[in-house]
């Protein structure tokens, strides 16, 4: 999955993603980029965006950058997940970077960056996350098993 269209199949196989509105915008071996434009939904009761959203961006985009250098027949799997919010996103878009560290026959290890993009053109990191994807077998793609 190295390409942006296989990219984007993959994330609409997440009910959850197409939800938030999560979108890859930018794919490679080991890496994937996504954007979700901030709608009324994605804030908390302070107008900043959820730490949650934030958080499932991350997670998600990690798991692909993990995905596309899996074996066949093998899917990315979140084992454990970190983040630090580093302050309130507060803009019109969330863009996250996410790369491969090392994958091995079982694990991968990822980090990515949330930036808020603002209209006016700034740029602002809001989160750094890492996680340890299980590369397993015998598991059953939903969406496209009922797809």
């Amino acid at each position: 999955m190295t390409d942006l269209e296989a990219a984007r199949a993959f994330f609409r196989m997440a009910p959850f993603m197409v939800d938030l509105g999560v979108e890859p915008v930018a794919v490679a071996s080991g890496r994937m980029t996504t954007r979700l434009a901030v709608q009324p939904r994605h804030r908390q009761h302070t107008g900043f965006v959820h730490a949650g959203v934030s958080s499932a961006m991350a997670d998600h985009t990690m798991g692909a950058a993990a995905q596309t250098l899996a074996p066949e027949g093998h899917w990315a799997l979140t084992a454990d997940l970190r983040t630090s919010l580093l302050r309130a996103a507060q803009g019109e878009r969330l863009v996250c970077e996410a790369v491969v560290l090392k994958s091995g026959r079982t694990l991968a290890f990822t980090e990515a960056e949330v930036f808020v993009e603002r209209d006016d053109g700034t740029r602002v990191l809001v989160m750094k996350a890492s996680a340890t994807m299980a590369l397993a077998t015998h598991v059953r793609a939903v969406a496209a098993a009922e797809g």
